[in-house]
């Protein structure tokens, strides 16, 4: 979630696309930050909404998920 947050902020100032920690948040982002882009036709739009709903998913995830997991083991023990 930290590493989408980051990409997020520094798309706001026009990295240098050949500083290694830049290429690393990209590469390490954009395979789950593309498909998003795909699917709601974001490319044409002024702003990037794909990193916003991919935090939005992970905290679904550990909020929902997780813990109905986590309840779930709990009762077969």
């Amino acid at each position: 979630m930290w590493v989408i947050i980051v990409r997020a902020l520094i798309s706001w100032v026009n990295p240098d696309p050949y500083n290694l920690i830049v290429q690393f948040l990209y590469r390490a982002t954009e395979p789950v930050l593309e498909p998003i882009r795909r699917r709601m036709g974001m490319h044409h739009m002024g702003i990037d909404l794909s990193p916003l709903i991919v935090v939005l998913v992970i905290i679904f995830l550990r909020k929902f998920l997780v813990d109905s997991l986590y309840e779930l083991a709990n009762r077969l023990q």
